[in-house]
């Protein structure tokens, strides 16, 4: 990747244009964790993390609902090379104090650059570059940056704005509407009637949260959903937190145990999915009391893991909804009145506050214009290469996590991938490297970028159009499965002729 290429310049420099190996695009947890695995696996190589957002975090910086908590564990939500040694869910604060605590061991805050928002990537096969239009300032014109390849972290939804449906109504009610992505912070609820619209990983923590201070809160739900109930310390935690171990061994031994239960979990959503649910069901009903309606709003239509699973620590909204403090209604909404909701049942839901907590709107490369030699690329058309690379994108990659598993594990296998393959192109002479269809994969299967039929939330089926392809071989999959990833990624060839090498000018399917 260094070859013929400009040195960095330094950053006060204006005069000049400032070169990189490699540009990270954002300062989230998947950022950090690739900046960490640049500096420790590539030390020669420059680089520099441009966040729009004017402080580290990501989704935990733009996210600030009351109770916002992680929905995996920190063991393997965290990174895999800094020890986690709180509880096993952590909240927003907890998490960006990690997040800072692994800036500052491994010197990486020098390589941060916030309120840059990218605008443009321009690759060129003549310069074998991009060029990137930033900008700094609303007010001023926008600065240029270059690099040899460009690592997209940005996530996969828009931080400005959430998913709301168009409910009929919503400019006659008198209260407040809120979307958890764009909470005011001078909100208060207290002794406040408060509805939340879902039933998601959001809704579910949002809930018992307001709880503790409003005067009544009820969740309205098209349709139920799964929720897994556990203690936030159980015996293992405690008894292996006696034994006072290394900060690491613990960390593994715990990294270690969630992993375990994950992949049963999942192996047991295909194989026994009705004994799978009768547990959850039956473990809302343990919280909730014999005399609860679980059938009607905690008995969901589809098979455990088709949607997210939200985690429910200590049951705390289980124990809201028992101690009267939150219900639960089942119902589809008919249209927004003055006082509240009016559902299809004809029920009048009274509110002062109407939480929306109805999802993301998904985009894809951080909402960036990408062009490959004069052509605008469309990511909708293009294949993916494991998950990571675009047919027709040169020297680019994107982290997208897993979407039954902590995101943090797929960014540490990209992480990890991405510098052995810049390894390979620095042993190769190469300056530059695209994915793209070899003679047998032309006649595969397209797909689309997650299996409806393997996961089906409405804020990925709602994006379908505009997510990249995946075909019905490798390396054309998107497995979504890290213990197949582990292994598969690490030996991945890198010679097998989907990826092409070069300095001249390709053409790009």
């Amino acid at each position: 990747m260094n070859a013929n290429l400009p040195a960095a310049q330094t950053h006060e420099t204006e005069t000049k244009i400032e070169h990189f190996d490699v540009l990270i695009v954002g300062a989230g947890i998947s950022g950090i964790d690739a900046a960490y695995h640049l500096g420790k696996n590539r030390p020669g190589s420059s680089f520099v993390i441009l966040d729009a957002k004017p402080q580290i975090g990501g989704t935990w910086h733009t996210h600030t609902f009351p109770g916002i908590r992680s929905d995996s564990d920190l063991f393997t939500f965290g990174f895999s090379w800094k020890p986690w040694t709180g509880v096993p869910i952590a909240s927003a604060a907890e998490i960006l104090n990690y997040l800072e605590e692994a800036i500052e061991e491994n010197d990486i805050g020098h390589k941060i650059r916030f309120n840059h928002q990218i605008e443009k990537a321009e690759w060129s096969s003549d310069t074998q570059s991009w060029t990137l239009s930033v900008r700094r300032d609303a007010n001023a014109p926008p600065v240029t940056l270059t690099c040899g390849f460009l690592w997209m972290c940005a996530g996969y939804f828009r931080h400005s704005e959430g998913y709301t449906p168009d409910w009929p109504g919503t400019d006659t009610f008198r209260g407040q509407i809120v979307h958890p992505q764009n909470w005011p912070q001078d909100l208060d609820h207290t002794g406040k009637n408060v509805v939340v619209i879902g039933s998601g990983a959001t809704a579910a923590t949002i809930v018992p949260a307001m709880a503790a201070k409003a005067a009544h809160v009820t969740m309205v739900q098209r349709s139920p959903t799964y929720y897994y109930p556990r203690p936030m310390m159980d015996e293992f935690n405690v008894t292996l937190s006696a034994l006072d171990l290394p900060d690491v061994w613990y960390h593994e031994i715990m990294r270690r145990k969630f992993l375990h239960e994950s992949q049963i979990t999942v192996q047991r959503s295909k194989t026994e999915p009705e004994v799978l649910a009768a547990e959850l069901i039956g473990a809302a009903r343990k919280y909730l009391g014999e005399d609860f309606d679980v059938d009607t709003h905690f008995t969901p239509s589809y098979r455990p893991w088709r949607q997210r699973i939200a985690m429910l620590p200590d049951g705390d909204m289980f124990v809201a909804i028992r101690a009267g403090k939150a219900e639960i209604v089942t119902d589809h909404i008919d249209s927004f009145t003055e006082v509240g909701l009016r559902l299809a049942s004809g029920k009048l839901v009274v509110a002062d506050i109407i939480v929306t907590a109805t999802g993301l709107n998904l985009n894809m490369f951080g909402d960036i214009e990408l062009v490959v030699d004069g052509e605008t690329i469309n990511p909708a058309r293009c294949f993916t290469h494991r998950g990571i690379m675009f047919t027709g994108l040169p020297n680019f990659a994107t982290v997208f996590g897993y979407l039954r598993a902590s995101w943090t594990l797929r960014a540490d296998l990209v992480s990890n991938y991405i510098c052995r393959l810049l390894d390979h192109m620095d042993t190769d002479g190469a300056s530059s490297v695209t994915p793209m269809l070899r003679d047998e994969d032309r006649d595969m299967q397209e797909r689309p970028w997650i299996d409806p039929e393997n996961f089906n939330a409405g804020y990925i089926m709602r994006s379908l159009d505009i997510l990249p392809r995946q075909g019905d071989r490798q390396p054309w999959v998107m497995t979504q499965d890290y213990f197949q990833d582990r292994n598969d990624l690490p030996s991945a060839d890198l010679d097998d002729g989907s990826l092409v090498f070069g300095r001249s000018k390709v053409q790009y399917t």
